[in-house]
């Protein structure tokens, strides 16, 4: 079952592709400025029966050194089925794309996970690696604690990602303060959707409840997912109707042809953080099982 803070830690970088370029200055990472991303497919599924799915993917034009992939990886535990998984995806990936470059981030929230990931995965003999991966690890021990709002204010999303790392640092009250505060002057569309992805990264860490009592204390300035609830719970049924008539109507436009198993999984749904989802992936997928596969 995926969590919350699993999809806001990599959806991020889909709502801001360019937010890996603040990232991997945080991180001391000398890389080529960007000059676009795009997201791409994340099935890294083969023919075989064997569905190997990355969290977000994203291409990324340089100015300098040419294009890069970045494979970006929300881990919330330490999963011994990543050190197979993980080598798998670079290799594939830069494979499928013709020999690009592949980096691979991971988002932690803890430092104990970020330990772990850090460390470099070797396939080979003890006396002569065939292949080690370097993971690239963002997490509470390295991204910064923000509780400046001039400096929340030059980068949301980078607050936003910093924020949602530090998502158990006793000072997270402040943290969360800080980026509400940021968000009082930006644009409905700039601040909607991360009051939404901050809540998600939250989950239901105490901290979760702080955040909606910020957002709560002046809910006409926020006209997001999460504020809606906050002023009536019960409208989550007519919005989950709404969601699912406008999942349907994308996948119609885009030509995915539906099953009525899948029709029916769809229209049935009362969940509208799972149809947000759907939402989401429907931009992406090339299929409406794609769509609506089981979370992990």
């Amino acid at each position: 079952m995926v969590s919350s803070p699993h999809e806001a830690m990599h959806r991020i970088f889909q709502e801001y592709p360019g937010l890996f370029s603040r990232v991997s200055e945080v991180l001391g990472v000398d890389l080529p400025q960007p000059t676009s991303a795009t997201v791409l497919p994340t099935d890294l599924t083969e023919a075989k029966p064997v569905e190997r799915r990355v969290d977000t993917l994203l291409r990324i034009e340089t100015e300098t050194d040419g294009p890069f992939l970045l494979a970006i990886e929300a881990q919330g535990k330490k999963d011994r089925r990543k050190t197979t998984s993980w080598p798998y995806y670079v290799s594939y990936l830069h494979n499928r794309y013709d020999g690009l470059p592949v980096l691979l981030l991971v988002v932690c929230q803890d430092h104990a996970t970020a330990e772990w990931a850090a460390r470099p995965l070797t396939i080979g003999l003890r006396q002569w690696p065939t292949l080690t991966l370097n993971p690239l690890v963002a997490g509470p021990h390295n991204m910064p604690v923000i509780t400046n709002v001039a400096e929340a204010r030059k980068d949301l999303a980078l607050a936003t990602l910093a924020a949602i790392t530090h998502a158990d640092n006793p000072d997270v009250g402040a943290i969360l303060k800080t980026l509400s505060a940021a968000l009082r002057e930006a644009p409905e569309d700039v601040a909607d959707p991360i009051v939404e992805l901050t809540a998600q990264g939250l989950g239901n860490r105490p901290a979760a409840q702080q955040w909606r009592n910020l957002v709560a204390v002046d809910t006409s300035f926020y006209k997001s997912f999460m504020s809606e609830e906050i002023r009536d719970e019960g409208r989550a049924e007519g919005r989950a109707e709404g969601r699912a008539e406008g999942l349907l109507l994308i996948l119609q436009a885009r030509g995915i042809a539906l099953t009525d198993e899948t029709r029916e999984k769809i229209s049935t749904c009362t969940d509208p953080q799972l149809l947000h989802r759907w939402l989401h992936r429907a931009t992406t997928a090339t299929t409406a099982e794609e769509v609506v596969a089981e979370d992990r």
